[in-house]
């Protein structure tokens, strides 16, 4: 036994598994879960898991059968996403712990309940629980339990808005971990991802990757593909802020996979991730088909996507959807969404513009909340659009290239451009276009034309036929409409697109992802 857990704290994962399946206790199933969990063994996992927690029961410990029912409710989640399984497994644990004195078995209930919380959206209730669980790990001396309390009380904080109040406690979290004090190596790299994702949150890329780096040095030490597949997938969001879109592409597409191998639950992000690298490229047919694998049947990208069309009455209806959807408590999950209602306003959004005020307001304190540069470009083109102030649009262009954020850059001087077109300043609206479309062909962005101008639902719909190549009596056929009708349909398109005959339409259709 003593030598099974040795090896677990070494990395040993398939001599760790050898040492358990030699015994034949309660402790050694306990082992044998954690061997197989890094080994990816899920089958072992859940049998392991539940072999112990019964035989805690029979021997009469229930605190140690609590913790066991603790993490086979987490594994439920991890494994299969199996959030309905999971709940009646920590239910259990509580049942098991109700008439028990605090231990650290509270403790681990405390910080799973207040995990799934977390995310779910209810921030507040889950910084009491991390702070409970936190509490008792330093009192009983669980290094880990106290790590993993402040982590996750540091990311409701900072998902909350409340950014230095929750870096600090990240910080704290994380020197803790680095001491090497944790008893389960997955205790340590929890820690460390809590921290990247709320860099992410707020913009603050370079301390993602330079954190991102450290998890995947661990994940290497341990030979873990599920850390490896958090580590590409955060990796992959810096390398696509940064315009290093071919590595972002590598990164993502190894996390999809990793992922469907060992937790297919959490194959979804990077599959979104990989959705936005396609949109952004101008591969909008690809986009979607991931944002159908992912399982998203309304997501940001699909608001993008249809404001890169031009379409932005449909942009400002899929954001105010997913904005009524997101907790009011996860306050920096409104940053994006509020982004593209504000632009989409001048482009035929249809949110009212007094809303959209307030939108802009919300975005301004979220940004000055952040406290990053980044953060503060975006406040400041969502307002150059808004506005059409050519002055706030140069400070987004400076601050996303202060940001290393090429792609953010192009698409603010393109905003700047037509702004400065606007005010009747045409050849510095010629310069700014140039050097905007000019950064977005280097990154490899096949989109850097001006979106489609504004359909009608109907023009849209004779478009997408027309390019299929129908004449017009075959459209009329199949609109059941008039010969002279369809004419007068194809003569708008025409103009609006400013498209010289039907098969430039037709291409031009093709490329915004509308055939």
């Amino acid at each position: 036994m003593d030598t099974g857990w040795e090896r677990l704290r070494e990395g040993k994962w398939e001599l760790a598994r050898e040492s358990f399946a030699a015994a034949d206790s309660a402790e050694a199933f306990e082992g044998l879960s954690w061997a197989a969990w890094w080994l990816d063994d899920a089958e072992t996992v859940f049998s392991a898991r539940e072999r112990a927690y019964r035989l805690y029961r029979e021997r009469g410990d229930p605190a140690a059968a609590a913790r066991m029912a603790t993490w086979i409710g987490s594994d439920h989640n991890d494994f299969h996403g199996a959030a309905a399984v999971a709940g009646g497994w920590l239910e259990r644990a509580r049942r098991l712990l109700e008439p028990l004195a605090p231990g650290p078995a509270h403790g681990w209930l405390a910080f799973h309940e207040g995990y799934v919380l977390s995310r779910a959206g209810e921030d507040a209730r889950a910084r009491a629980l991390a702070l409970e669980a936190a509490n008792l790990g330093r009192r009983f001396g669980v290094a880990d339990l106290e790590m993993l309390g402040l982590a996750l009380e540091g990311s409701s904080l900072v998902a909350g808005a409340r950014v230095q109040e929750g870096m600090r406690r990240l910080d704290e979290a994380t020197v803790t971990a680095l001491e090497g004090r944790a008893e389960i190596p997955i205790s340590q790299a929890w820690t460390c991802c809590f921290l990247v994702s709320s860099c992410l949150a707020v913009y603050d890329f370079e301390r993602a990757f330079a954190w991102s780096d450290r998890i995947a040095a661990f994940a290497d030490r341990y030979g873990s593909r599920w850390m490896l597949a958090f580590c590409r997938a955060e990796y992959g969001a810096v390398h696509r802020w940064r315009g290093q879109w071919l590595q972002a592409e590598t990164l993502l597409e190894a996390a999809v996979e990793d992922f469907a191998h060992s937790r297919p639950a959490w194959a979804p992000g990077p599959l979104a991730g990989l959705a936005e690298l396609r949109r952004r490229q101008g591969r909008t047919a690809e986009a979607l088909a991931l944002l159908e694998r992912a399982g998203a049947s309304t997501h940001l990208c699909h608001a993008r996507i249809a404001l890169d069309r031009g379409d932005a009455r449909t942009a400002s209806e899929l954001a105010e959807r997913l904005l009524r959807h997101t907790p009011p408590e996860r306050r920096l999950a409104r940053v994006e969404l509020l982004d593209l209602l504000i632009r989409a306003k001048p482009k035929g959004g249809l949110t009212p513009f007094r809303k959209v005020e307030g939108y802009l307001r919300d975005l301004r304190g979220l940004a000055e909340a952040g406290g990053t540069g980044a953060l503060r470009a975006v406040a400041d083109r969502a307002e150059g659009v808004l506005r059409s102030d050519p002055a706030l649009l140069e400070d987004a262009v400076d601050g996303f290239e202060a940001a290393r954020a090429p792609y953010e850059a192009a698409e603010a001087r393109l905003d700047l451009a037509d702004v400065l077109d606007a005010g009747g300043r045409g050849d510095a609206a010629v310069r700014e276009r140039a050097a905007g479309r000019d950064a977005l062909r280097a990154l490899g962005a096949a989109e850097a034309a001006p979106p489609l101008p504004e359909l009608t639902p109907r023009e849209r719909e004779v478009l997408t036929l027309l390019a299929q190549g129908l004449t017009n009596r075959e459209l009329a056929e199949r609109l059941v409409v008039s010969e002279h009708t369809v004419h007068r349909h194809v003569t708008n398109i025409l103009r609006k697109l400013d498209a010289p005959s039907r098969a430039a339409a037709a291409a031009l259709a093709a490329r915004h992802g509308l055939i």
